[in-house]
């Protein structure tokens, strides 16, 4: 009975890491960063709406880097989104009260990609707190659009600029 036991012990912690090593195999990190410039003419204390650039996605290359394609990506979420100032250097984030980011493209709707309210930090970075959103047309897409809502809380003598770092994670079948 107890050689029975351990076989069976044996069996299944060798059967769960082998289902944990494929699971590594096909879940993977795409990163993206786009600047937002938020002017020194924003109002304070109501919401100013900023639009970036398109952000053009490497998705293509980075799915083949990981042996899969677009068609067999099953689920991407956001994993992080960190916020730097880039310029002026010396600036940290005591003039920011709320930011919120969101992702759209043209044959998808708008959707909220990350957040932070009552934000108090004396640091040039911060981090976002990510939505759930699965982002699976979003990433596919050759290009997708950042508009970015801020409420400051003190008045800014010169434009400042931010750098979004986007991380997602990838989950897909490989080919």
């Amino acid at each position: 009975m107890k050689s029975k036991l351990i076989a069976l012990s044996l069996f299944l912690s060798l059967f769960l890491s082998s289902c944990d090593a494929v699971d590594n195999l096909l879940t993977f990190t795409i990163s993206n960063e786009t600047s937002i410039q938020i002017k020194s003419t924003s109002p304070i204390n109501l919401p100013s709406e900023i639009i970036t650039p398109d952000v053009t996605t490497n998705s293509s290359a980075e799915f083949e880097n990981n042996k899969t394609k677009a068609s067999l990506v099953k689920d991407v979420k956001l994993k992080s989104l960190k916020l730097m100032i880039t310029n002026p250097t010396d600036k940290t984030f005591t003039f920011l009260k709320s930011v919120h980011l969101y992702i759209s493209t043209t044959d998808s709707d708008e959707i909220e990609l990350a957040y932070q309210d009552n934000i108090n930090s004396s640091a040039n970075s911060i981090d976002l707190i990510c939505t759930d959103a699965r982002l699976d047309q979003y990433i596919k897409a050759d290009k997708y659009k950042i508009r970015t809502k801020v409420t400051l809380k003190e008045t800014l003598t010169k434009d400042v600029t931010v750098k979004a770092e986007m991380k997602f994670r990838v989950t897909a079948d490989p080919f």
